[in-house]
């Protein structure tokens, strides 16, 4: 993989296909600790969850090295568009980015996107200049209306958001990849390396998660694992697996062998 080999949004470069969160973690401390082990650039939080307005007092903002790290406001917490839309609008005003991790939720329970409601607010959102990544469904229709939308990228899930369950499923996931003419970042329901490098092989441009990390045994080395684990799906998927066969093929040639 060379250097050249970066993900690109909206024309700006990020080293690391990796972008993590900021919620669950067990103190300011560990999160620091994982975010360096993560190798990630980009960092997501949640603009209803930080002290934003009185910086007199603690902020989660303050554990993050914004010189280091490029900051995603998210607008998790959200069930309409409109609130989405506040949430994202108090987010740039507050000093935090133009950028946007797009979320209006539609079902308390499963936390499934309103899809409906997430390409109006992303309609809004690109008219006043946001840089809108919307977390969706794995339905390539919806992904393409978001796309049509002005979307950045693409953030359909992997499965239900802190489920760990993995991805779910995986076709849809490739004919997302096949049509999407802008990133495709898998979002949610990773739960360990292997998911993660799975999400790369398939051809996602970068995979998002939180809980996967944050809820480990041990956030720091599961940083590390889904750090390697993203580099190593991304290599394979750019070196081109062998096809599958149903019988085997012998690996060593058999002609020119000795007594044959």
């Amino acid at each position: 993989m060379s250097a050249s080999d970066t993900l690109v949004i909206a024309g700006r470069t990020f080293s690391s296909r990796l972008i993590v969160g900021t919620g669950k973690y067990s103190s300011p401390a560990m999160m620091v600790r994982a975010h360096d082990a993560s190798g990630a650039d980009m960092i997501t939080v949640a603009v209803r969850r930080v002290n934003i307005s009185d910086r007199t007092k603690e902020s989660l903002l303050d554990h993050i090295d914004a010189s280091r790290y490029f900051l995603l406001p998210n607008t998790a917490g959200c069930y309409t568009a409109d609130e989405a839309i506040r949430t994202a609008r108090l987010g740039r005003e507050a000093g935090l980015s133009n950028w946007v991790k797009l979320e209006v939720i539609g079902d308390e329970r499963t936390l499934f996107p309103d899809n409906e409601a997430l390409i109006e607010a992303t309609r809004v959102l690109v008219r006043e200049g946001f840089v809108v990544l919307p977390y969706t469904t794995d339905d390539p229709v919806v992904c393409r209306k978001l796309e049509e939308a002005g979307a950045a990228a693409v953030m359909p899930l992997g499965a239900p958001i802190g489920s760990g369950l993995g991805i779910q499923n995986t076709n849809n996931l490739r004919i997302i990849r096949e049509f999407a003419r802008v990133p495709l970042i898998i979002d949610a329901g990773v739960g360990t390396a292997s998911d993660a490098a799975l999400a790369m092989e398939i051809g996602a441009d970068g995979v998002l998660m939180n809980t996967a990390i944050a809820g480990a045994q041990d956030p720091v080395a599961m940083a590390e694992a889904m750090n390697l684990a993203v580099r190593a799906g991304r290599l394979a998927y750019l070196a081109g697996r062998i096809p599958r066969k149903m019988y085997a093929t012998a690996s060593s040639p058999i002609e020119g062998l000795v007594g044959r």
